[in-house]
């Protein structure tokens, strides 16, 4: 086995390194991935050697001979494809030419008749073979090409290039190699000339790269492969750069394949040595006596030494695999001070920050960071460079630093946000919590990046006044408390200082301390409006007490009259208008009472998807033909306790309301659905409590509401329609049945595109006591309520007579007297007391005997319930029934357990008393 001499072997041009170093020092973790990928077992120590080549000496292709000759100690080119030089033969041209002769010597002796038909036989076939060359020229299958016919430039370049080229046909042949092939492969002769896959036989390594490169050249593919090869005894490995690329000149030639082969063993020494250069750095980085990180603009941490790592005790292994983010290292709101830089496209910025870093455990370790960020050309922040230097070391001889570790704490952990700025409001510095409250000024958004940026247009005035006060030194400056920009409603409040140091006003003229108060403004802002709204029910529901007692005199006073009157009477018609209007007053008190939760309920437990279907009718017709109406029922609703008339009440308001808002037509949405417990946070509706509701939202395609009168619409006697077209109660009374029922209700609307009230009622889980739900009435109870009432007085009015003592008290004295006629009329006896002193003392002289109590709730001296338990000590069986304007839940916590009594919600008429009179006492 033998090698051509080392200088034989072409030396490739050295490798520039600048664009590896520029990459590995941009990112050192990619860098240790490609050293552990390019230092394979014996790149960087000395292994074995063995031969650089190996020859298959036994090999005898068969194909044609040629000499290779040595010109100049260098080996020619072997070229054995059809372009190569072709060789003529005189003899045969001569041959040709004296058969050519003796043919037509041999015509002209057989005479001139007989050689003729000869004659035109022969240049018949001269002419026919003419023709075919013609043809075969024009079509490529006959060339005129001489020896010389290649272009010398390209021939010569190939020929002698460095790198050896060799060319196979589609059975493996080499058809071309040139002279640095045939030195790499060291090929005797032209019969030596062996294939790339031929010349590696007995390298495992090497066999897997050609096998590969053997593939892409079958599928018509370019590849590239570098393999190592084992040298020599006492010669070191070398590596080759192999690569392949079909030939597609022709047809025929689409399947050749041209071969490259370059020895690039000093070209991968120097990468080596650069990548071993870069390691030592990299050791030296990882074990310096500073701290260092590099965190990008996604605050992930791509880079950290391992003397960093030892003080916060973090694994290596997290870094750059995305396991190991600021906030692991920074606590608080210190990240934020790294993050929000402001520079200019292209700059690079160095800050110098005093913060307290996390170990693992969650100890605080004091540092100063020097921290660098280079800027793109868009802005855009790259990866920082941070030094860090520990603060904690120290015997504590040094009281300075240990000064300056507590004040950096105070300063960056302190729950309000501090700054210092120019005249002008630009920040110079600031802690943590600043530069994560007012990103915006310390990224340079807004207006230059000022503190001004931030707060709301309305409100800036007074903050850069402030700042101008302590700019020009004064002191005593009042808070200034202001919106903040951008989308939500944020406040904070702000207190600005003057810096004592006249010569440094210049650059920081103030020191601004921000406090958030959104929190505190809600609280506030939802005190006052419950407060308002206290007021306002206290005052309905008092009107509407004493309204009640007036409806009710004025209701029984019409039921006598009209007793007393035919149809055919002229003031009969004058009676029921008064009727008409007490009834509609009557109404309004209810509605006020609904506002002010002291209205009587009866709730009962049912299904509100079934409550809707039945309501779905009248629903239809009170929008009108404009709106279209799409009720959409929930899957497995839960059942709710709710008052079904009061619901049905509430659901025709916002109907109603949601038409008015469509005039020119639209769409009405009804929606129910279960909401758990986890699902209250999406809603993010302040004041409820995170539970199990069941959800109605009435939603419509109208008008919208405004935002400055959102707050407004639940107020009593609040209305945006003409005068005379609306109470401004409908809402109030939705407001007041929710809020009774322990429900909650939100409106979300936008000017222009619709409203949505939603609904939230509580889930009701029965008790064992509890009996099954009480399905809801087949009819709407508000389009039911008055044709069941009519047939309750009608199935009565035939017998609403009785026999009794009826004990009557009640402190307005008109009613009392109408009322007490109005059962002396039945055949009762009544009794008669101004209050509950005044009836006990009318019971003791009757001895006892009375029937039924009917009473007042609020009265002077003695009110219902204390004259209910009084009596109820004297005679245990005694009857009552409580008549009263207001809700009977707003008095029956002062009853004692168990009191039975009925109840007659005022005002009523002279039927109702008397149906409810002799109910009770059949019972």
């Amino acid at each position: 086995m033998k090698r051509l001499p080392e200088h034989n072997l072409p030396e490739p041009e050295p490798y520039p390194p600048e664009g590896h170093l520029r990459e590995a020092q941009l990112r050192e973790a990619q860098i240790r991935e490609a050293l552990a990928r390019t230092a394979r077992p014996g790149a960087l120590k000395r292994r074995g050697v063995a031969s650089l080549l190996r020859r298959d000496s036994g090999r005898k292709p068969a194909m044609a001979t040629q000499d290779v000759g040595e010109k100049g100690g260098r080996r020619a080119a072997v070229d054995r494809s059809r372009y190569g030089a072709r060789s003529g033969s005189i003899g045969l041209v001569l041959a040709i030419a004296f058969m050519l002769v003796g043919a037509a010597t041999g015509l002209v002796l057989i005479g001139r008749t007989q050689a003729e038909p000869y004659i035109l036989g022969l240049l018949a076939l001269l002419a026919m073979v003419g023709v075919f060359a013609l043809f075969a020229l024009a079509s490529g299958i006959l060339r005129v090409t001489s020896e010389d016919s290649a272009n010398p430039v390209i021939k010569g370049v190939v020929d002698g290039a460095f790198d050896g080229i060799v060319v196979t046909d589609p059975g493996g042949r080499v058809v071309y190699a040139n002279a640095a092939y045939l030195d790499l492969v060291d090929a005797a002769d032209a019969n030596d000339v062996r294939p790339i896959e031929r010349v590696f036989i007995g390298e495992p390594d090497v066999s897997e790269a050609i096998y590969r490169l053997l593939k892409a050249a079958r599928e018509g593919r370019r590849l590239q492969e570098e393999v190592r090869v084992v040298g020599l005894k006492g010669e070191p490995p070398r590596w080759l750069r192999l690569r392949v690329h079909p030939l597609a000149e022709g047809k025929r030639d689409t399947r050749h394949a041209v071969w490259s082969i370059a020895d690039v063993t000093r070209e991968r020494e120097k990468q080596e040595n650069i990548f071993q250069e870069l390691q030592y750095a990299i050791d030296y980085l990882d074990h310096a006596p500073a701290g260092f990180f590099s965190v990008d603009a996604a605050g992930k941490i791509v880079y950290l030494n391992a003397t960093l790592a030892g003080w916060l005790d973090h694994d290596l292994a997290q870094v750059g695999s995305g396991g190991l983010k600021l906030a692991d290292i920074v606590p608080g709101e210190g990240a934020a001070l790294l993050t929000t830089f402001a520079a200019a496209p292209g700059e690079v910025k160095t800050q110098t920050l005093d913060l307290d870093l996390k170990t693992r455990g969650g100890r605080t370790v004091p540092v100063r960071l020097f921290h660098k960020v280079a800027f793109g050309a868009d802005g855009a922040p790259g990866a920082s460079r941070t030094l860090v230097l520990n603060r904690a070391r120290g015997d504590g001889t040094d009281p300075q630093r240990a000064a300056e570790v507590r004040f950096m704490r105070f300063f960056q952990n302190t729950p309000m946000a501090i700054a210092t700025v120019n005249k002008n409001g630009r920040i110079a510095r600031s802690n943590a919590l600043f530069a994560r409250m007012f990103q915006g000024a310390l990224s340079g958004e807004g207006e230059d990046g000022t503190i001004l940026s931030v707060v709301h247009p309305r409100d800036r005035g007074g903050l850069e006044s402030a700042i101008r006060q302590a700019a020009d030194g004064r002191v005593d400056i009042s808070p200034v408390e202001a919106a903040l920009a951008g989308q939500g409603e944020r406040w904070v409040h702000f207190y600005v200082a003057a810096i004592e140091e006249e010569e440094e006003r210049d650059a920081e003229a103030a020191i601004v301390y921000a406090l958030e108060t959104t929190e505190r403004r809600t609280l506030e802002n939802q005190f006052a409006q419950s407060q308002k709204m206290q007021a306002v029910g206290q005052l309905a529901g008092g009107i509407a007490h004493d309204f009640n007692n007036v409806l009710s005199a004025i209701m029984m006073a019409t039921d006598f009259l009209l007793s007393a009157h035919k149809p055919t009477d002229p003031s009969f018609s004058d009676i029921m208008q008064i009727k008409q209007n007490a009834n509609r007053a009557a109404s309004l008190v209810r509605q006020l009472l609904a506002f002010s939760r002291r209205q009587t309920l009866r709730p009962q437990v049912l299904d509100l998807g079934e409550a809707l279907s039945d309501l779905s009718m009248l629903l239809r017709r009170l929008i009108g033909e404009q709106v279209g109406l799409d009720v959409v029922h929930g899957r497995d609703l839960w059942p709710v306790k709710v008052d079904i008339s009061q619901f049905e009440q509430v659901v025709v308001n916002l109907a109603v309301n949601a038409r008015d808002a469509m005039p020119n037509g639209g769409k009405l949405k009804v929606r129910t659905a279960n909401v758990t417990e986890a699902e209250c946070a999406k809603f993010q509706y302040k004041g409820m409590p995170a539970a199990d509701y069941v959800l109605v939202e009435v939603a419509d395609t109208g008008t919208g509401i405004p935002a400055e009168i959102r707050d407004k619409i639940f107020e009593p006697f609040f209305s945006t329609k003409e005068v005379g077209k609306g109470t401004g109660l409908g809402l109030s009374t939705v407001y007041g049945i929710v809020k009774q029922t322990g429900g909650f209700v939100y409106v979300d609307s936008e000017a222009g595109k619709g409203t949505a009230f939603r609904i939230f009622l509580p889930r009701h889980v029965p008790g064992e006591e509890e009996a099954e739900p009480v399905p809801p009435i087949p009819a709407p109870a508000i389009a039911g309520a008055l044709a069941a009432a009519d047939e309750v007085v009608r199935a009565a009015a035939a017998d609403l007579t009785g026999r009794g003592t009826i004990l009557l008290v009640e402190d307005e004295e008109g009613l009392r007297a109408l009322n007490a006629r109005g059962l002396k009329s039945r055949g009762y006896e009544v009794l008669v007391a101004g209050n509950g002193v005044e009836a006990i003392e009318v019971l003791e002289e009757c001895g006892g005997k009375v029937d039924l109590v009917v009473s007042d709730v609020v009265m002077p001296e003695m009110d219902g319930p204390t004259l209910l338990k009084e009596l109820r000590v004297r005679h245990p069986d005694l009857k009552f029934i409580f008549v009263s304007g207001y809700a009977e839940d707003a008095f029956e916590k002062h009853l004692p357990e168990g009191g039975q009594f009925a109840f007659l919600a005022k005002p009523f008429t002279l039927k109702q008393l008397v149906a409810a009179v002799k109910e009770t006492m059949s019972s």
